[in-house]
């Protein structure tokens, strides 16, 4: 099948038995868009080698989304109404999509209508935005497609994760860093990010003399980035921020560690601002699991008890949605029930599913070849002394997404529905453990549909990036 349109009007043409694109976007055909006409469009609003034709076919992308009742979305009404006590019992999932995130995000689609779930989140962080080749622009209009190809309705959040202060350059040229993520923020909230998770932690200083020095860059600079991001949200919308008080893969998060942190924090934002809504903390796990030399992942010590305390805390005293727990995607299927439990608001995922698209049965085992020699040839320098081969390959086949987008993208179709199934199985799996079902209703009554309209000049020059 021929997926590249030559032109915009020939896009306009071949989609016009499905939608009107003169004046008003009207979908005439939602059925018959959910087939081969939405692959077309978001493939070139992906692989289009023209910016304008890219641009128009996301504003395109967005406005049937508005129509079907796909919406981009802030999860900050619900957090709202967890921090006051009204709403308790999931967890949140929050999935970092790296490759073939298409499919992966129809999987995720299938598993929230099956289980009648509101409570998930599409995030990618600062990094794998980098190394995926994924802009802000690009990610969220691939999550609205897949929802649109999946006939959801409702509310679709897509997150920042760990829009991230690096302390060495903090160090070197404070203002200059921080101005490398409000530009990251700018560009996140213009494609319809509407939460997004700060995360200077890495400014945390553990040599200074008590817990308030400690956290002190940590804290301002998250209320200079809160301030920022409410200034550029749009109208009817309050973008979900959230904290975080302990680098992943570093020591334990304390109560005392959040306290210093909240109560500092709420003294530097300007009255009557809206605050985080969450706070990530570290308790055992890291980014992707500890590969061992034969490259399966260690086991971890995860401290639920410390979770909970910091949860509850977090809740009852600053009225948060709870705490946010990173690196979870690795953990033993067994301990996943144990987050609703805690009080646990949110957990990251991410790594767990890259590996289950790499060691699908379906996957072709050329492209994954191809895949870890480029990795052999590209990437030799990150091998670390001691390091076994198998662990060289773990920790960095994450890039072959950006490296071969594409061939993963263009996979034929018995290939990614079978990859897609074994992951809506995951899925589904986890909405069940985290007790994320049957809330659907709950989230739309917590969280309004507000139309943000899309610029196509806006979007044009974000696909020029």
């Amino acid at each position: 099948m021929v997926m590249r349109f030559v032109s915009v009007e020939d896009m306009e043409l071949y989609l016009k038995p499905y939608v009107e694109t003169a004046g008003e976007v009207n979908v005439l055909d939602r059925n018959g868009l959910r087939g081969e006409p939405i692959d077309r469009l978001i493939y070139n609003a992906v692989f289009h080698e023209n910016a304008e034709q890219r641009g128009i076919a996301r504003a395109l992308i967005k406005e049937i989304g508005i129509e079907t009742g796909a919406v981009l979305s802030s999860i900050q009404g619900l957090y709202d109404a967890m921090g006051a006590g009204e709403v308790s019992g999931f967890t949140v999932p929050a999935v970092n999509i790296r490759g073939m995130t298409y499919d992966v995000a129809r999987a995720l689609f299938r598993a929230g209508i099956k289980n009648s779930s509101g409570t998930f989140i599409f995030e990618i962080a600062k990094s794998e935005i980098g190394y995926t080749f994924q802009e802000p622009a690009e990610y969220a209009v691939v999550i609205l497609a897949a929802a649109i190809k999946e006939g959801w309705e409702g509310p679709v959040f897509v997150q920042g994760d760990h829009f991230q202060l690096k302390a060495t350059n903090f160090r070197e040229d404070r203002e200059k860093e921080v101005d490398n993520v409000k530009a990251l923020i700018k560009k996140a909230i213009a494609a319809g990010f509407y939460n997004i998770d700060i995360d200077s932690s890495t400014l945390v200083d553990l040599s200074k003399p008590n817990l308030d020095s400690q956290q002190k860059d940590n804290y301002e600079q998250a209320a200079i980035l809160t301030e920022y991001i409410r200034e550029l949200e749009p109208e009817g919308i309050t973008v979900s921020v959230g904290g975080e008080i302990g680098e992943v893969g570093e020591k334990n998060s304390t109560v005392e560690e959040l306290e210093a942190y909240m109560d500092n924090y709420i003294k530097i934002l300007p009255e009557g601002m809206k605050g985080i809504s969450k706070m990530s903390v570290q308790t055992g796990t890291s980014h992707g699991g500890v590969p061992l030399p034969d490259g399966s992942v260690a086991e971890v010590n995860l401290d639920f008890g410390t979770l909970e305390a910091i949860s509850r805390t977090a809740v009852e005293k600053y009225n948060l949605s709870g705490a946010v727990q990173h690196g979870a995607s690795t953990l033993p299927d067994e301990l996943f029930h144990k987050f609703p439990e805690t009080a646990t608001s949110e957990i990251h995922l991410a790594t767990g599913f890259q590996n289950m698209i790499y060691d699908s049965e379906h996957l072709p085992a050329g492209l994954k070849e191809k895949v870890y020699n480029w990795l052999r040839e590209n990437c030799a320098g990150e091998k670390k002394d001691g390091q076994t081969e198998d662990q060289f390959i773990y920790k960095t086949r994450k890039k072959g997404f950006g490296a071969y987008k594409k061939e993963f993208w263009t996979l034929p179709e018995d290939i990614r529905n079978g990859i897609g199934g074994e992951l809506e199985a995951k899925f589904d799996f986890l909405f069940r453990k985290l007790k994320a079902v049957d809330n659907l209703d709950i989230v739309r009554k917590h969280v309004p549909l507000v139309v943000v309209k899309p610029d196509i000049q806006a979007e044009i020059a974000a696909a020029s990036d």
